[in-house]
C-alpha cells in the first residue's frame, strides 16, 4: 500500500438522529487534517457530508468534493471546499471520487453510502484497486451490516478475504491509526495494531 494522501469519506447527506454521528464526523475530519491527509467527499454542504468537510477545512486541511449536476441543488453543493468538481452523472462522480482517493471510509449514512462502500469493497476483492476500505461504526450503527457480512462468509457467498479486507472501528482515531499502519506495512503482512472488530 502506498502513502495515504486522500481519504474518500462516504456518509449521509442527513445528520441522523444521534449527536454522536456528527461528533464522530468532526473528529474524523480534524484528525485527517492533523495528519495532512486530504478529504474526498460527495461535495454536499448538508448532513454528515458537510460536517466532515467543514471539520477538515476548519483545521486547515484540504477537502475536495465531487457532485453530479443533478444533485448540486438538492445536496446544496459546498462552495467553500478546496475544489468542487461537478460531473454529469452519478457514475462519473463515483469514478472520480475513487480515482482521487487512496482509501475509503464509510461514516453512518443511508442507501447511497452503503452502495458506495460496497462498490469500493467489491472492487478491492476483484483486484481493481488495493486501497483500504473501512467502516466507522459509530454507536454500533454498522453492527447489523457486519453481522450480515459474517453470515455471508458462513454461507459461502462472501469470501473470507473480502471480509478481512474491511476494517471496522468505532473510534475515529483508531480508524486513522489503522489506515496509517496499513500504508506503512509491507505487502503480505498485517498491520500490528488492527482495531478489535477487524
Amino acid at each position: 500500500m502506498s502513502e495515504i494522501r486522500r481519504v474518500c469519506v462516504y456518509c449521509g447527506s442527513r445528520p441522523g438522529l444521534r449527536p454522536s454521528y456528527a461528533r464522530a464526523a468532526r473528529l474524523l475530519g480534524a484528525r485527517l487534517a492533523a495528519e495532512g491527509i486530504g478529504l474526498v467527499t460527495g461535495g454536499g454542504s448538508v448532513g454528515l457530508m458537510g460536517v466532515v468537510a467543514n471539520a477538515v477545512l476548519d483545521a486547515g486541511g484540504d477537502a475536495v468534493g465531487v457532485i453530479p449536476r443533478a444533485l448540486a441543488d438538492r445536496e446544496v453543493g459546498h462552495h467553500g471546499l478546496t475544489a468542487l468538481h461537478v460531473t454529469e452523472t452519478m457514475h462519473e462522480r463515483k469514478a472520480a471520487m475513487a480515482d482521487l482517493a487512496d482509501a475509503f471510509v464509510a461514516l453512518p449514512g443511508g442507501l447511497g453510502t452503503l452502495e458506495e462502500i460496497a462498490e469500493a469493497l467489491t472492487w478491492a476483492g476483484l483486484g481493481i484497486h488495493a486501497k483500504p476500505c473501512a467502516l466507522l461504526d459509530v454507536d454500533g450503527y454498522y453492527a447489523p451490516l457486519v453481522g450480515w457480512l459474517d453470515h455471508g462468509v458462513d454461507q459461502g457467498f462472501v469470501s473470507a478475504e473480502a471480509r478481512a479486507g474491511l476494517m471496522v472501528a468505532s473510534d475515529p482515531d483508531a480508524l486513522v491509526d489503522h489506515l496509517l499502519a496499513t500504508a506503512a506495512t509491507p505487502p503480505g503482512t498485517a498491520p500490528a495494531s488492527a482495531p478489535e472488530a477487524c
